[in-house]
């Protein structure tokens, strides 16, 4: 059982819309659509509220810390796929999210099992709000006008210049750790007269 509070609650209840934005997208419909759109929209909406909850009534919880971001890769993710699947986004565009998406979420495993955390710095925030808008555009506008298009490579873009922000940001912050940790050696080693 996962700590009852309201940001957490959120996350829960994100997680719980995926599928119904995915089957009201695969249902092919301008309502469909529509009730896709208003979801997925509503489910983004948690995001940011249960962060600033979490943050504003000191409530961050392991939970929270971990469940938050795979919640919305989930979204971002079944609504690319669920995309993809009805020909309205090219494949290649969710492979180059997704991998990214991936390749990051590993990363952050492997380094929290030796107790390094790197949060979602200012550039995974705006990874994040430019997907958002784009699936919401790509969702709701139909026959993908030309600033649609040009959304979509935003967002190819944001997301490949955010990953490798994160991963060089990591290996700056591993070598700074291994500094300290060698300083902090050589001073408690005995000096030879």
């Amino acid at each position: 059982m996962f700590p009852v509070n309201l940001p957490n609650v959120l996350t829960v209840l994100r997680i719980l819309l995926v599928p119904v934005v995915v089957v009201s997208l695969l249902g092919n419909s301008a309502e469909g659509d529509v009730l896709a759109a208003v979801v997925f929209a509503l489910a983004s909406l948690t995001d940011f509220v249960d962060g600033y909850l979490a943050r504003a009534k000191d409530s961050e919880t392991t939970f929270g810390k971990l469940m938050d971001p795979l919640a919305d890769k989930l979204l971002i993710v079944a609504a690319l796929l669920a995309l993809v699947s009805l020909h309205r986004l090219a494949a290649w565009v969710a492979m180059v999210i997704i991998a990214r998406e991936l390749a990051v979420t590993m990363l952050r495993m492997g380094v929290g099992h030796a107790g390094v955390v790197i949060g979602a710095g200012s550039l995974g925030k705006i990874k994040t709000a430019v997907q958002i808008v784009t699936v919401l555009a790509v969702i709701a506008v139909p026959n993908k006008p030309l600033w649609v298009s040009g959304l979509i490579y935003a967002m190819v873009a944001v997301t490949v210049i955010s990953g490798l922000d994160y991963f060089f940001g990591l290996r700056r912050h591993i070598q700074a750790v291994q500094r300290a940790a060698d300083a902090a050696g050589a001073a408690a080693q005995p000096h030879a007269h």
